[in-house]
């Protein structure tokens, strides 16, 4: 179990299991999974995608407005465009209520919360090699000046 506290939307500490990587990965891996991983990497290494991820993870279910009030500094549209993308990808379910008026909620898919578990190793890496990473920009920087 790892537990990561970094500031989120109302302060939330974000505690998930990571399973274990299987690293037996085949000799040639398939074209598709290769242009896959370029993709999804490419998509997530967007910063609303990344965002929204986080608070869909840390908060469930959400309203089109809640994630644009979540989103600080998201556009109505990039906001759009971000869920559709994410929708189309498999990672999130939008919900439309009839209601008055019309009511949308989103959540993740299982994708959705798979991918989001996957990239919690990336805050674990990050949180136990700050420091060096840090020091090694500021040695870099000292002899790039030098």
């Amino acid at each position: 179990m790892v537990t990561i506290g970094k500031k989120a939307p109302e302060s939330g500490v974000l505690t998930v299991q990571i399973p274990e990587i299987d690293h037996d990965y085949p000799a040639d891996l398939d074209p598709r999974v290769e242009a896959l991983v370029t993709q999804v990497i490419g998509r997530v290494a967007d910063k609303w995608t990344m965002i929204l991820l986080e608070v869909l993870t840390e908060a469930g279910e959400q309203r089109f407005s809640q994630l644009l009030r979540a989103a600080e500094g998201i556009s109505q549209k990039m906001l759009t465009q971000t869920l559709r993308q994410m929708e189309r990808d498999g990672l999130v379910i939008r919900t439309v209520h009839a209601a008055v008026p019309p009511r949308v909620d989103y959540r993740l898919t299982d994708l959705g919360e798979g991918l989001s578990y996957a990239f919690c190793g990336v805050w674990v890496w990050a949180a136990k090699n700050v420091d060096r990473i840090e020091a090694a920009r500021a040695a870099f920087d000292e002899r790039a000046a030098a």
